[in-house]
């Protein structure tokens, strides 16, 4: 309340500009900018088969959210979010993603779950981060927070007056540290991999509950023809992003910044596996940042490279 939050610190170095977007634009689906992306599927596919080789299970998804996490540990100011037209900065680097579980009945369900990082992970460490969450969330039994508060909720009436009541606390910062946590849209960014269900890349709506500013899809792999440096026509493979961004958070060129090198680390993931020699923070607000990274992300080479 007054500009405190449990989740972020008030921004005080702003443009006036900026300040006063938030009240031209009072909800995220006033502000959303929608971009599509094509990043080198060849190249992404060759890196992840020479890490496999290497002994290192990494997935498209794991590359795309650490390039996220580099990018913020370079440009803090796109892990801002707006809450009652007032700008923060987050206290914590979280991404929400949905999977699927894996049951027993033939039923498709999907689980939602929020996984926290450290600004200083590697490529490693947010394998082996991600890796750890999907396992336990994947289980037919498993039932994390954010599910647990979801079936509290399956009576309308009750439903209506739950989110009514968590809409009003979060406006003014008085959400339990429960229910911030259990939330997947109270995160840095929402990812979703529709390549595996074998969808395209979507622009994704942000959602005006909690305080998401960023939405990413990655969509199934398109083919197409080019040229190569030779002029030669060429096949290529390659694999599409629908990013959405809240822009009261930053200015254009904030966010220009902020996408050239996510392209750039992207297109050269093997940047990724060696910490950032400096991690910067927004107005000199450190993150909460997660116990360290566990090595789980060891596969047997021989199986690999079968596979």
């Amino acid at each position: 309340m007054f500009g405190h939050r449990s989740d972020g610190f008030l921004v005080k170095e702003i443009d006036p500009i900026v300040a006063l977007t938030p009240y031209i634009m009072p909800m995220r689906c006033d502000a959303q900018v929608m971009s599509d992306y094509k990043v080198d599927f060849e190249k992404l596919a060759r890196y992840i088969v020479a890490k496999a080789d290497e002994g290192y299970k990494i997935t498209f998804m794991e590359i795309v959210i650490a390039a996220y996490v580099r990018v913020v540990s370079q440009i803090p100011e796109v892990n801002r979010f707006v809450s009652n037209k007032r700008l923060y900065a987050r206290n914590e680097l979280a991404v929400s993603f949905a999977l699927l579980q894996n049951t027993s009945n033939g039923k498709i369900a999907e689980n939602t779950t929020k996984c926290l990082f450290d600004p200083a992970d590697t490529i490693y460490d947010v394998a082996d981060r991600i890796s750890e969450t999907v396992e336990r969330c994947r289980k037919e039994e498993a039932d994390n927070s954010t599910m647990k508060v979801a079936k509290l909720l399956l009576r309308p009436i009750l439903a209506n007056s739950v989110v009514g009541l968590a809409r009003l606390l979060d406006r003014y910062g008085i959400m339990p540290r429960y229910i911030l946590n259990a939330s997947p849209f109270h995160t840095s960014m929402f990812v979703t991999n529709l390549a595996s269900i074998g969808l395209p890349a979507v622009n994704h709506h942000i959602y005006n509950f909690g305080t998401c500013s960023q939405f990413v899809s990655i969509g199934a792999v398109e083919r197409t023809m080019g040229t190569d440096p030779k002029g030669v026509a060429v096949r290529k493979r390659l694999l599409p992003l629908g990013l959405v961004c809240d822009e009261r958070i930053a200015e254009g060129a904030m966010y220009a910044k902020m996408l050239a090198l996510w392209n750039r680390l992207l297109n050269n993931p093997e940047q990724l596996e060696t910490p950032p020699e400096k991690v910067f923070y927004d107005e000199g607000h450190e993150y909460h940042l997660p116990a360290p990274a566990r090595s789980r992300n060891r596969i047997n080479t021989s199986s690999a490279v079968e596979a």
